[in-house]
């Protein structure tokens, strides 16, 4: 399984090696509220957010960034946590998949001990350990006002014993650096796995798109969860 291509090329220009492109599908999954739309949102436009509602469905976003002298499409996807909204998306959602972004909220141990829930899906959908996995905890910016239910420790030894990289990241304010840091780390890595020349699948040219419902507005103390 390859990434798709997109040739640009003038027909009225003498045959030319042609500008390309590569789509790469990334899919973001976890429980429902780790943050997940957030993520996806704060690495495609650079900011949190102003408001967020949960998914149905699935939400994707892309992102075109240069990666050593080529044109890379992050084609981010991102499906509703909640089972009932997901079902019938699942064999769609896990389509031509080049990487998986497993995420927890790091204030929410119940995401955390859903992590193999959500591999299994992985298997079942004939995801194999040849496609990179990355592991986030979100939500870090409230380590210094909220209890930590997951260690950064306890997930490093999960992370190992899945062979998967690590990190912690925050969508909101001043801690974007590492979400960018996942996806930038992801994409060098799809590169070089996947180098041009070899065969490829078609993939449509996507644009942001989401199937959502709305969300009650939150308490105060609530106001920086992502909802999905």
């Amino acid at each position: 399984m390859e990434s798709s291509l997109e040739f640009s090329a003038s027909p009225h220009c003498k045959p030319v090696p042609p500008l390309r492109s590569r789509t790469f599908k990334v899919i973001v999954i976890g429980n429902s509220g780790v943050g997940k739309t957030c993520l996806a949102y704060r690495f495609s436009t650079g900011r949190f957010p102003d408001k967020t509602e949960a998914t149905i469905g699935v939400d994707f976003r892309e992102r075109l960034i240069d990666v050593e002298g080529e044109k890379i499409k992050m084609q981010l996807w991102d499906t509703a946590g909640q089972e009932r909204f997901r079902k019938s998306m699942v064999q769609h959602y896990y389509r031509n998949v080049h990487a998986i972004v497993l995420v927890y909220d790091v204030t929410n141990e119940a995401s955390f001990q859903s992590l193999p829930v959500w591999m299994e899906e992985c298997r079942q959908n004939l995801l194999g350990y040849d496609i990179p996995r990355i592991l986030v905890g979100n939500k870090s910016d409230l380590v210094s006002t909220a209890r930590v239910a997951v260690s950064a420790e306890q997930a490093r030894r999960f992370a190992d014993a899945h062979d998967m990289q690590f990190y912690q990241t925050s969508a909101k304010g001043h801690h974007g650096d590492q979400v960018e840091a996942v996806f930038m780390m992801l994409a060098h890595r799809l590169k070089r796995q996947r180098p041009l020349g070899g065969a490829c699948f078609p993939m449509k040219a996507a644009t942001t798109s989401s199937f959502k419902i709305p969300q009650k507005n939150k308490p105060e103390k609530e106001k920086w969860s992502c909802t999905c």
